[in-house]
């Protein structure tokens, strides 16, 4: 074993990793740790050229002070990216240098019942198929690394914000699947890694295709074309839509969108091409059911989350329906329908809103977005909610004396918090929220047999319907079809109260 010292080829900073003849070794990188543990140097196995150079000096220069001077900059670094931050040559190899993966990104326990992958990386494949998820696989999951189906809405927000900066600076990501990101259900957390490939249109393009399962369809129809063949599709700003698509389509749902019962070509690789390529068709398209699930086929591993008369991707609610069809029907082959990342992101805090806890206690999900029936049930195990169910629908002031309904609502249960980014339009919640923003104003409570919200933070909340104002500390009952002005400032929302399940 022995220290190797390296230096920058940006400013000549002097780095240091151990050498214990048995480095992590990827497909393009040999890993190795610095002493402290703190950041990692990986050498490209390849000799890099003089345009591979360049980008990783730019990734690492450029585009890494416009992610710090941003707004939100600190919370992309920490939470969203794992961005090369220095690049470095030793014995002609060039190499990047980058900081350690956060430890929730590591196995605390693995395997329900061996220690095999404990202390490993959790890389997102682990978590977006059924397989490790079945108690009955001989290789699952402890339960304790699954999480509840709430903490992926917020990983697939964080995938979205990932695509989302990445798009807006410009660059695309080019291989984005769920190998290149880590994901900690326990936490709702997402880091997007092995940046180092980012394509940066006009000066660096894409130098692979992308990974099996989310290569867009345009893509892997055209590969047989010549690079410079005019109708080539490359991957680009577009195709990372489409993966992006299918990352949140497998993180709520843990079956591919593409990936049904028709067969195309007995040829199983030509078969694999059509079906994910010039062929492709959504599992779940409305009218052309040819290619949904045979359950006879499925393997019994995977059979609960590919049941999807059982478990349509409806399950997932009225804000990200309209999304998955734009992604898998309306823009599988015409790319430019595909919905943004930042549409993605929009409708899954929307959906996020949307969640009732079930009251099922051994439900595995725990959680399940309403169905805005008056009778809800959690689609999972069927457990039908007990007792009366608050909805609280958002208007905002259109102009002067007109109030209008927002396409957003939020549901109550027992210790569910008010945020001020339901109080006041103007406040957006995204990455760039204060500390001070994501303090509750409020929390729901269930109190001698009736709803009721407790004010904590607003100055001047008024029950519209009683005209009176509910001061800090005050109490106020959710009665059906009660008004409620949240906030007398400029963006101030009234909340309108539904009891469902009445």
């Amino acid at each position: 074993m022995s220290i190797i010292t390296v230096k920058s080829i940006l400013n000549g900073t002097s780095y240091q990793y151990v050498d214990t003849g048995e480095p992590k070794s990827g497909t393009a990188k040999n890993v190795y740790f610095s002493p402290d543990k703190k950041y990692v140097v990986a050498i490209f196995k390849e000799k890099q050229d003089f345009n591979q150079k360049e980008r990783l000096k730019k990734i690492t220069s450029d585009y890494l002070t416009r992610i710090k001077n941003n707004e939100g900059g600190d919370y992309y670094l920490d939470e969203i990216f794992r961005w090369p931050t220095d690049v470095i040559e030793h014995n002609g190899k060039t190499g990047i240098v980058v900081p350690i993966y956060n430890s929730k990104f590591f196995f605390k326990k693995g395997y329900a019942t061996q220690d095999l992958i404990k202390g490993e990386e959790k890389n997102g494949k682990w978590f977006a198929g059924a397989k490790f998820r079945n108690r009955q696989f001989p290789l699952s999951l402890d339960h304790s690394e699954l999480g509840n189906w709430l903490n992926y809405f917020q990983i697939c927000v964080n995938l979205s914000r990932g695509v989302k900066k990445m798009h807006q600076m410009g660059l695309s990501h080019s291989d984005l699947s769920y190998n290149n990101v880590l994901v900690d259900p326990q936490t709702g957390s997402a880091c997007m890694i092995d940046l180092d490939g980012l394509v940066v249109p006009g000066i660096f393009a894409a130098e692979v295709i992308g990974t099996a399962d989310f290569i867009a369809p345009e893509v892997l129809a055209t590969k047989h074309l010549g690079k410079n063949d005019p109708n080539r599709k490359l991957p680009n700003r577009l195709t990372d839509l489409h993966a992006l698509a299918c990352l949140i389509y497998m993180y709520l749902l843990h079956r591919h969108p593409l990936k049904g019962g028709k067969v195309h070509d007995l040829d199983t690789e030509k078969d694999d091409l059509l079906s994910m390529g010039e062929k492709a068709l959504f599992i779940e398209h409305p009218t052309d059911k040819s290619n949904r699930p045979k359950m006879n086929q499925v393997s019994k591993w995977d059979q609960y989350w590919s049941d999807i008369d059982k478990l349509p991707y409806t399950i997932t609610g009225p804000y990200l329906k309209p999304l998955f069809d734009r992604a898998f029907i309306d823009g599988l082959h015409n790319p430019m329908a595909r919905p943004t990342a930042d549409e993605w992101e929009n409708a899954l805090l929307k959906t996020s809103d949307l969640v009732q806890t079930c009251g099922n206690s051994s439900c595995e999900q725990k959680w399940y977005v309403f169905d805005n029936t008056n009778t809800p049930k959690c689609p999972f195990c069927g457990t039908k909610h007990q007792g009366t169910l608050p909805v609280l629908d958002f208007y905002s002031q259109f102009k002067e004396g007109v109030w209008k309904p927002e396409n957003h609502r939020l549901m109550v249960y027992n210790n569910q918090y008010l945020f001020q980014w339901h109080v006041n339009k103007n406040i957006i919640r995204n990455e760039r929220l204060t500390a001070a923003q994501k303090v509750p104003v409020g929390y729901f409570t269930f109190h001698n047999n009736k709803w009721v919200f407790v004010n904590q933070k607003l100055t001047s909340l008024v029950d519209k319907t009683e005209n009176i104002d509910i001061p800090i500390g005050g109490m106020l009952e959710l009665a059906d079809g009660k008004q409620i002005l949240l906030s007398k400032e400029e963006g101030g929302r009234v909340m309108l109260i539904t009891l469902a399940n009445k």
